[in-house]
This record gives structure tokens, sequence and C-alpha cells, in this order.
């Protein structure tokens, strides 16, 4: 017989989004963990900051929130994919990753596309798998 199928969980996140269009915010299986495209919402407020270096910080949060409630941290993240509408906000967005991910050196891709949410600037997509990650020191 082949290996058994594991089970997949969901963590939700309250984002309206996740409601209107009927998706979770991470789906977890064994000990991969892939978060669905975040943008910088804070879910608790409704709310979204003006600049892009504010609203990468609240998406990373956001991601943050997921990963932990999958029981794995920022410091699993293996791999990136960001979308940022205008090609200017490109560096700052890349400087809050370096600051709070870089340290994971995960696999990126980044792409400079118009975004489903009006006002947003960056929206994020994160893999991480369980355990791989160490810490920042």
């Amino acid at each position: 017989m082949g290996d058994a199928v594991s089970k997949r969980t969901h963590v939700f996140s309250g984002s309206i989004y996740e409601d209107m269009a009927g998706y979770a915010r991470a789906v977890v299986v064994d000990d991969r963990i892939f978060v669905s495209g975040t943008v910088g919402v804070d879910f608790t407020t409704g709310e979204m900051p003006d600049s892009a270096k504010a609203q990468t910080h609240q998406v990373l949060d956001t991601i943050e929130k997921a990963l932990k409630e999958a029981a794995s941290d920022l410091c699993d993240i293996v791999r990136l994919r960001v979308y940022v509408p205008d090609p200017e906000n490109v560096p700052v967005v890349s400087e809050v990753l370096k600051q709070r991910v870089g340290f994971t050196f995960p696999a990126n891709t980044t792409l400079c596309v118009p975004l489903a949410v009006p006002g947003a600037h960056v929206e994020i997509e994160a893999e991480a798998i369980r355990g791989s990650g160490t810490p920042p020191s």
C-alpha cells in the first residue's frame, strides 16, 4: 500500500476576504504551511496603513500570526511571492522583508502587478516548513 495521505488543517485570520472568497489564511499539511496572499489590512480593526512600508510590516504581522497558530514562525519561511503594484515601492518593501525575514534567506519572487484590494501597496504569499528554520539570534 502507499503512504497515508495527511489531512489538512486550516488557519483563519478573520479577514473579510477569506469569507467572501471561501479560503483560509493558511493551509497546513504535515510540516508544510501555505499562507494565502496577504495584504496590509489589520483584520482586527479593518484598517490599512497608507505607506508601503507600514503595509509590509502589517502583512508580515498577519503572516507571523498565522504561522504561530500552525506551531511555526517567520524563521520557517522557505518561499515568498511578493506582489507590488508600483515599482517605486519595491525597494522599501524589500527593505522590510530583509529586516523581518532576510535571516532565513527564503526563495523570493517579486512581481509588479495590479492588486485586487484598493489602496494596497503590497501582497505577499508565504510557504513555510515547520521546524526547518533557526530563529534569529
